[in-house]
């Protein structure tokens, strides 16, 4: 499963991780976010993340 960056402010999503602000679990890979999940640092759309490294 690989890294996302967000092209606006550099947050990088690990989905080893997930994001548990969100209630996203570790192993959950980036596509496999809901379509409304937003960047949890500045609020970016996932349309707005690359893949990192």
């Amino acid at each position: 499963m690989a890294k996302h960056e967000c092209d606006v402010c550099g947050y990088v999503y690990d989905p080893a991780v997930g994001d548990p602000n969100s209630e996203i679990a570790g192993g959950t890979a980036f596509d496999a976010l809901p379509d409304n999940w937003t960047c949890p640092v500045c609020g970016a759309d996932k349309d707005q993340f690359s893949p990192h490294g």
